[in-house]
């Protein structure tokens, strides 16, 4: 398959004249049946699974694989290494773990929330329909349905004073006045001291404002009310006692303020039960946002995310509805709240600790025979076999049975166990153990087990009560055990102990004392020693400090004061059984485990499969159709393997991937593979029109003398020699990589013309940092914002501008520790950042320290806030006067006298900048000759600057020299094309986008404006003209095509259909040259609607056939075009002879008509263009001798094949 996909031109024709055998047709024929309904695979689709997880080979690299691998290969070895093998592992491994943290919900029955409006009750919704059946009746994909039935109901927790309640309650008053059918709900969160009253705090005030409006009229009026004091609330600023009075005054000019606002104030209700409230369902921090009682996430309140997510979820929660009534659990009877209160997934408390997408996991996948009671060998012990001692240490508290592993009795497996950590002799995990007890006496599924850790160094004072749990707990029946401790740890027994009162005297029925005693009173206290060791090592809390571990996930440690009490273990079983522990049960119950160990079995099997990456779930796939159409290569017997799956048609691109991916991968790894072909049963056209070769090498190699192999070689033998190749790298996103050496055009690869081998050598040059940037308090990409890169030695090595689409910025650099900053100037003016993620730094440092030490992308979040005196102020007004730097690292100078960047800044006025680009030898001379009729013919000084990505080592190494030499600068600038943009296959239609897609962010705010000149253009003017040309605010100007040839009318096809009809009488114009006004062009974002309309257009083939054209033409509305004179730039296809002379600029345009070699059309043409040619190759065999003739020569000594007249093959 290897063979066939990557040389796939040359075995084609054998392939036409193979006869498929029936059997065969038909198997795959079944099978596509299965990828189709099962996993959404098409005839010709092509799938990885590895041990059920889908690895997407175009969105993934390989080193991402890898990371998959090690993971993988971490969980198959834990699962191994506690006794599961074989098929039981895959059976394991394949559960589906995914916790779903969003769909718990607190109930809001409560007299704590004022609710604002009523749908059933209030008139504004008189003329709904009230019938619960409405909800059946079909209607238009989107629409939401208007009943009178309190179906969705959005609940605000504010703190009045804090700066994002007005947002929030600007949301709700928008949600009231569209009439979205929403039950909007408010509980006010206030200083709940009753010496404050509302002349001092404006929260209070804005609770007591609130209530007398609401007593005097309604909650609706009342709820305007608020709204009308936060209108008057200034961006930036936070809620005054003032706002409030101003309003009043205004509202109600005949009420005394002190009635409503000061102490002795009748309208103070609400207050306790809304802080009770909050304490209760123990949502922080505030604001917290409800719908139907679930809270949205914390990235989910901003205000358009806000409004977008509550419609989201109207929508959602409406099928759930349909669907219950459509099974008659709903009827007009029902109260829609009581109903939707009812569900499971209604708990009384939502600790927000215990959703937390971060999660912390221990490894128990460690086994050993050691134990707590001996801290000298405790001591010593790694991470995980401490964790195992522990484990084979701990006496758990059950709902029944007994306690002790030697008069275990209790048959029941349960399938959640808790460690409380704490210090026993202190109220705080006193009460910690007494809430989980507590709990136990409702759930059979839970064990607890306990972990001391003292406050002070242990003795036998410091420790009566986490002694006496101890030794309670290894001697003493479980039921016993419990009510033993449930007692000691109560509040005035456990104070009593504190003074010194008997143990003994707090015994309970049935209890062996006798026994219990001489355990107490051993004077060994290695276990709370160990305990200790194992807080402070493992569980990494200081001394005193609480946490619940529950099934290996670690959560806290908990801050003084915290709650966490019996709902919050209800919730947090209820989230174990429900996302992994019953499911492993089941399984575990299947492998025939002893009883005693299943308990344990299940804890670390949760731990291990919870503490995976989380993305999507496994595919357990059931293929039986393997005889004829499959590739099967089976493991290794005994030992532990990968279960691989892999569906590919091989006359694909993705088969070019798959098949030598997996010839690796059965290299180093022992795997069951099984390869099921998916072609498709007809063709239209070539599938492959490329060669191909995947690299990649299982294990380093290395020369004859024992040295590291310089590099992996992609070797391309026994090639047809008359095609005409072109050879492309196809790279992971995260890599900028150029070719540094080769005397060839691999633009241009004629086998028939060269003597030897064809090679070329490329280098990784750097890793790409990307990121995605937002103002925290519009929600917006700050566009122009700009960011460096640096070190603390030298912080500015490369810098950036954000992009308006998604707030994308990159930046190259290479492995090591890097400082990401906000530029000096503007961007370090009015913004800060706010926080970041993604980073090696902690959110809240100013310094954001990123580490590039992999190969894999790396992707950041940044927030960034405007500084309070610079809320008004834009980053693009006038920015773009200020003297910045220049732009990315990659910047060659070719100054006279070395002549410093700096200078060249303040002189940037009478500079003329000039952006081109060029692919391959042909172009590149091409582009030398353009730069000298510039030179030849412009007297201000000229800067050039070229798309560094595609040029080829020979041009990169002439040009310092021919800089030198015309005295001009110039800069190579680079620019990764973004992962989320819609990308181009052909190299041709990737350099035409990068002529028109990215002239926003290539270049430093301090180049106002730039010159396009194509490489195959001739200059027979100064272009400081077409500098200065007033472009009457059109961000760039370009010239329109020619119609004064008359023979090529036939092949104006702008003149009809589509484009006639879209230019409306508008001219349709040429890319070869343009100006581009980029303060302008930034100020209207005219490159993010360019990209966001490229994106559109792009999906489909057929549009954009001439990208860099097409695109500002399809945009003449939005992105306005200033056209140029006619005489700007003249082309023989389009222009007659008559106005050649006139033009101030010749392109050699293609000719559809005569189809004429470039080089050809150039010389006959232009009648200067051989003296330039001559002029450069003059200029380049001195540059030979000055260099020793060391560099590269270009191969184009002989006539090329130009690609007028051969089509392209891809290698």
């Amino acid at each position: 398959m290897k063979d066939l996909s990557q040389n796939f031109p040359t075995k084609a024709r054998t392939l036409t004249r193979t006869v498929v055998d029936p059997a065969l047709r038909m198997e795959v024929e079944d099978n596509q049946k299965y990828f189709k309904g099962t996993l959404g695979l098409q005839p010709g689709d092509s799938g990885l699974f590895i041990n059920g997880l889908h690895v997407d080979l175009d969105s993934q690299d390989i080193f991402s694989l890898f990371d998959v691998l090690r993971n993988e290969a971490r969980v198959m070895e834990g699962l191994h290494r506690l006794g599961i093998e074989g098929s039981a592992l895959h059976n394991v491994l394949k559960l589906n773990i995914q916790p779903s943290n969003s769909d718990y919900a607190v109930d809001i029955r409560s007299p704590a929330i004022w609710w604002v409006n009523n749908l059933e009750l209030d008139s504004r919704y008189i003329t709904w329909p009230y019938n619960i059946q409405e909800l059946l009746r079909p209607t238009f994909p989107g629409v939401i349905r208007q009943i009178r039935k309190n179906f969705h109901n959005f609940v605000l927790f504010i703190d009045p004073e804090q700066e994002s309640t007005s947002e929030l309650i600007n949301v709700a008053e928008m949600f009231l006045s569209n009439h979205i059918p929403l039950r909007i709900g408010l509980v006010f969160v206030v200083n709940g001291d009753e010496e404050v009253d509302g002349l001092q705090d404006a929260g209070v005030a804005l609770l007591r404002t609130f209530n007398y409006v609401a007593d005097e009229e309604d909650n609706y009026q009342a709820f305007q009310m608020i709204v009308s004091i936060y209108s008057k609330v200034r961006t930036g600023e936070k809620l005054t006692v003032k706002h409030i009075t101003s309003v009043l005054e205004e509202k109600y000019r005949y009420v005394e303020l002190s009635s409503i606002l000061g102490h002795d104030s009748a309208y103070d209700q609400n207050t306790k039960e809304g802080n009770e409230y909050f304490l209760q369902t123990g949502l922080s921090p505030l604001p917290v946002v409800l719908f139907n009682g679930i809270p949205f996430q914390k990235d989910q309140l901003d205000p358009d995310e806000l409004e977008t997510a509550t419609m989201h979820k109207i929508l959602e929660s409406t099928t759930f509805f349909q669907k219950a009534t459509y099974l008659g659990e709903l009827t007009n009877d029902h109260d829609v709240v009581d109903y939707i209160m009812a569900q499971p997934n209604v708990v009384p408390r939502i600790n927000l600790r215990i959703l937390e997408v971060e999660r912390q996991y221990l490894d128990l996948t460690a086994t050993n025979n050691f134990f707590v009671d001996d801290y000298a060998r405790f001591s010593a012990l790694d991470t995980n076999a401490k964790s195992a001692a522990i484990a084979n240490s701990m006496s758990y508290l059950t709902k029944k049975g007994m306690s002790s592993r030697e008069i275990y009795d209790d048959s029941f497996v349960r399938p959640v166990t808790f460690w409380i950590v704490g210090d026993f002799d202190k109220p705080s995990g006193q009460q910690l153990l007494y809430d989980a007890i507590k709990h136990q006496k409702a759930s059979n599924n839970v064990r607890i087990g306990m972990i001391n850790n003292p406050s002070k160094d242990p003795s036998s004072e410091t420790t009566r009560i986490g002694r006496a749990i101890w030794a309670a707990l290894q001697t003493q029946t479980s039921n016993n055990a419990k009510n033993f401790i449930t007692k000691i740890i109560k509040e005035e027994n456990a104070k009593a102990l504190e003074a010194g009162e008997d143990i003994a005297e707090f015994a309970v029925g049935g209890m062996d004392v006798n026994l219990f005693r001489e355990a107490f009173e051993s004077p060994k206290v290695d276990f709370i020693l160990s305990h200790a060791a194992y807080c402070r090592d493992v569980l990494k809390l200081k001394k005193g400090e609480r946490a619940i571990i529950g099934n290996g996930r670690i959560i806290g440690p908990l801050r003084d004061g915290e709650i966490f009490n019996q709902d919050d273990f209800h919730l947090l079983e209820n989230l174990i059984l429900k996302t992994s522990a019953q499911k492993i049960k089941s399984h575990i119950q299947k492998l025939g485990v002893e009883e005693d160990h299943a308990s344990d079995l299940v804890m670390r099997v949760d731990g291990l499969l919870s503490s995976q990456p989380k993305g999507e779930g496994r595919i357990d796939y059931l293929l039986t159709e393997d005889q004829h159409s499959a590739i099967k290569i089976r493991p290794k017997e005994g030992m532990m393997y990968f279960e691989v799956m892999a569906i590919v048609d091989p006359v694909t691109k993705a088969a070019q991937r798959m098949a030598p991916l997996l010839l690796v991968l059965n290299q180093i790894l022992n795997m069951n593979l099984r390869v099921f072909m998916n072609c498709q049963s007809k063709l239209s056209e070539m599938p492959l029109k490329s060669f191909y070769r995947y690299v990649l090498e299982p294990e380093l190699i290395f020369t004859s003398n024992q040295k590291l192999s310089p590099g992996p070689i992609a070797k391309f033998l026994d090639m047809p020699q008359s095609p005409l190749f072109t050879l492309n790298l196809n790279t992971p996103d995260s890599w900028m990589v150029e070719s540094v050496r080769t005397p060839y055009d691999l633009d241009n690869i004629y086998l028939e013309e060269v003597d030897s081998i064809v090679a070329g050598e490329f280098e990784l040059e750097y890793l790409l940092l990307e990121g995605h940037c937002f103002d925290v308090s519009t929600g917006q990409p700050p566009r122009g914002l700009q960011f460096t890169l640096g070190t603390a030695s030298n912080p500015v090595v490369v810098d950036t501008i954000v992009m308006a689409n998604l707030g994308y910025f990159q930046l190259k650099a290479n492995p090591g520790a890097w400082v990401l900053r906000l530029r000096k100037g503007r961007s370090e003016d009015i913004y800060n950042i706010y926080s970041h993620d993604g980073t090696d730094s902690t959110p809240e440092d100013n310094d954001v320290v990123v580490v590039l030490n992999d190969f894999r992308s790396k992707t950041i979040k940044v927030k960034v806030q405007k500084k309070p005196d610079k809320m008004n102020e834009d980053l693009l007004s006038d920015g773009t006067n200020e003297n910045e730097s220049g732009f990315w690292d990659s910047i060659t100078w070719g100054l006279t006298g070395g002549q410093k960047q700096e200078e060249v800044k303040q002189e940037k006025e009478d500079v003329i900048n000039i952006f081109s680009l060029a692919s391959g030898h042909l172009y590149e001379r091409f582009l030398r000759i353009m730069m000298l009729s510039v030179l030849k013919n412009t007297k201000t000084p000229v800067k050039f600057w070229f798309l560094k990505n595609y040029l080829s080592p020979t041009f990169k190494n002439f040009i310092p020299y021919m800089a030198k030499q015309y005295n001009f600068q110039y800069e190579l600038v680079q620019y990764k094309w973004p992962r989320w943009l819609h990308q181009q296959t052909e190299k041709q239609r990737i350099i035409w986008g990068y002529k028109i897609l990215f002239l926003d962010v290539l270049f430093p705010l301090a180049v106002d404006k730039i010159l396009f000149v194509d490489a195959d253009q001739i200059v027979r003017t100064d272009l400081k003209e077409l500098r200065d040309f007033n472009l009457d605010g059109a961000p760039y100007g370009y010239t329109p095509f020619c119609d004064s040839r008359r023979e090529m009318d036939g092949y104006r096809f702008w003149r009809s259909g589509y484009w006639a009809s879209h230019l409306s009488g508008r001219k349709y114009h040429i890319s070869a040259l343009y100006v581009v006004d980029l303060k302008k062009f930034r100020k209207i974002a005219a490159g993010d609607r360019l990209r966001g309309q490229y994106q559109g257009l792009s999906q489909d083939p057929n549009s954009l056939s001439n990208l860099d054209q097409d695109l500002p033409n399809n945009m003449i509305h939005q992105v306005p075009i200033k056209s140029l004179p006619q005489e700007w730039l003249w082309c023989e296809t389009w222009c007659d002879d008559t106005s050649k002379k006139k033009a101030k600029t010749i392109d050699l345009c293609n000719n559809p008509m005569t189809k004429e070699p470039k080089l050809e059309a150039a010389v006959r043409i232009v009648p200067e263009w051989q003296d330039y040619d001559q002029e450069i190759k003059r200029l380049y065999s001195r540059f030979l001798e000055s260099s020793g003739a060391q560099v590269d020569q270009p191969n184009v000594i002989r006539p090329p094949i130009t690609p007028d007249h051969k089509a392209h093959e891809d290698l």
